[in-house]
């Protein structure tokens, strides 16, 4: 089974480095990466070229004109351009676990997606990782993140979890809702098809989530890998984020459970 990564980014050139970088340092290495952009400028995509000369996997840039908030657009034109039979779904501003992809590879099965974890890390933790942190994996170690400005919290045990015995109990009870997260999901390419994709009306905040309840009206449930594998979301501003647009997207969402639509109009085309 072939496996994509798909990275969405937007005019965060410093940020998609490190992810880069993350993927460079995966225990499992077969898959190619296909970066999802919603119209950065020159920076981003001399990034994207002078990464891909060096990369030991393909790396595909799709791209379109920033006119906005169009994150869902290009997701979709990248799901499309994916060469996999399975497709990760990450953001630019998330390193992934060394052992992320494998971990997907291991749990990954028909009609299911896989629902993995994240822990938000301060501005000041997002700067300090260095390439030698990530490929170390010391950005990954509880010691590590604490020396670095990430205080003690409840999501230190998603850091801590990964790789141990007790992280499929963990997955089993956690009480966080078991929804499609665009920054750890995946699922397979025919059921993203099925669905017809992203919903490109749902602006900041909650079109994965709206993808993930169309799958699973398809039948696609979730599994939940959060304790099994994370990435570190690193801090960034959130100039799409509004009280309307919140409200708009929920009413989309809204509309979608209850309804139990599978398929959206303003997704990816309809094949015959």
């Amino acid at each position: 089974m072939t496996f994509s990564v798909i990275i969405s980014t937007y005019n965060s050139p410093q940020w998609l480095q490190k992810v880069l970088w993350g993927y460079q340092c995966q225990s499992d290495g077969d898959f190619e990466v296909v970066i999802a952009d919603d119209g950065s400028s020159g920076e981003t995509r001399e990034l994207i070229e002078s990464f891909r000369v060096k990369s030991d996997f393909p790396v595909r840039h799709v791209w379109h004109e920033d006119d906005g908030f169009r994150k869902w657009e290009i997701v979709n034109r990248a799901i499309e351009a994916a060469s996999g039979d399975y497709l990760i779904f990450t953001d630019g501003d998330c390193i992934p676990h060394p052992d992320l992809v494998r971990t997907h590879r291991q749990h990954a099965r028909p009609g299911r997606f896989l629902s993995g974890g994240y822990c938000k890390l301060p501005m000041e933790t997002s700067k300090a990782i260095t390439r030698e942190d990530i490929a170390s994996g010391r950005a990954f170690t509880l010691g590590w993140l604490s020396r670095h400005g990430y205080g003690f919290t409840p999501k230190w045990l998603k850091v801590a979890a990964p790789g141990t015995a007790f992280s499929g109990l963990l997955n089993r009870f956690t009480p966080a809702a078991k929804t499609f997260n665009g920054n750890n999901s995946s699922c397979f390419k025919t059921d993203a098809l099925r669905v017809r994709g992203f919903d490109a009306r749902i602006r900041y905040g909650g079109g994965d989530r709206e993808f993930g309840y169309r799958l699973q009206h398809a039948g696609v449930l979730p599994l939940v890998i959060r304790y099994s594998t994370i990435c570190l979301h690193l801090d960034h501003p959130r100039g799409y984020k509004s009280a309307e647009v919140r409200k708009d997207n929920l009413a989309m969402i809204d509309e979608t459970l209850k309804t139990g639509r599978i398929e959206t109009e303003f997704g990816i085309a309809a094949r015959s």
